[in-house]
């Protein structure tokens, strides 16, 4: 079975025509081909469809869970569709969040980056959570996926992996969430660590960016259009009357061969 792997600042997912995945078990098939040690290694797995300018798509999670969208993740995608096209610009990709709007604005060989249209968040709500001991205040929303991001200075990794992942299993998310720590350095500039849902930490992530400036500019201190920086680099967000947007680049790596028989 062909398939790509490509990443947007080290947020990486492995790309398979769904197609070729007819009839597979493809929780079973995303947790062999994610795993780093015993497979090719990616915090997602993605199997698309191409109809002209527009995909669609379903996303797993690297242990084989659902996950409605990811903003790295389409990202990559796009990379991977318009690797050869030199006019086309734009895709839609339409994911279990609805479609999503894809602009190339620059491409250096494999590497191009995109504009994408994430819409707009939803019952953004300030919270209390008890969580691995402690009381902590959070901003939450639905971007699409579940998203809970705390803002304040950023945690030492111990404490980060021990809140991160109590919150993304705490009794309030049902379906669990996606966690960012969001530390506003200036008010067009915001610094993140992420915790995703059915991965654990990660080098960037597109939604959880983006919602960490919905919640650094609900909690007041930063603007609705600044810098977000993750480990893995910096994306930009803006935030305004037509929804969030995320600007940034994606890479599209390899192609390979996968050799196991697949699950069924």
């Amino acid at each position: 079975m062909r398939f790509a792997k490509a990443h947007a600042y080290g947020n990486d997912f492995l790309y398979v025509r769904s197609a070729l995945v007819e009839g597979v078990a493809l929780d079973q098939l995303a947790r062999q081909m994610c795993d780093r040690r015993t497979g090719v290694g990616a915090d997602g797995f993605i199997a698309y469809d191409q109809h002209g300018s527009s995909v669609t798509m379903q996303l797993l999670n690297a242990d084989g869970t659902n996950a409605e969208i990811s903003g790295n993740g389409v990202r990559g995608l796009a990379a991977l569709v318009l690797l050869d096209e030199v006019s086309d610009t734009e895709l839609i990709a339409n994911t279990e969040a609805g479609p999503k709007r894809l602009t190339r604005t620059a491409r250096e060989g494999a590497r191009q980056t995109f504009r994408a249209g994430m819409g707009q968040p939803r019952h953004i709500t300030d919270v209390t959570l008890e969580a691995a001991g402690e009381r902590v205040s959070a901003v939450v929303m639905d971007l699409g996926n579940p998203q809970c991001v705390i803002v304040g200075p950023l945690p030492d990794p111990e404490r980060f992996a021990r809140l991160g992942a109590a919150i993304e299993r705490h009794p309030l998310f049902p379906n669990r969430t996606n966690v960012e720590f969001a530390e506003i350095e200036a008010p067009d500039r915001v610094r993140i660590l992420i915790w995703e849902r059915g991965c654990g930490p990660t080098q960037s992530s597109g939604t959880g960016s983006c919602a960490a400036l919905v919640a650094a500019a609900h909690a007041g201190g930063a603007y609705r259009d600044a810098e977000v920086i993750a480990p893995g680099g910096s994306q930009h967000v803006t935030w305004d009357d037509t929804g969030v947007s995320l600007t940034g680049w994606a890479e599209v790596i390899c192609e390979g061969e996968w050799l196991r028989p697949l699950p069924r």
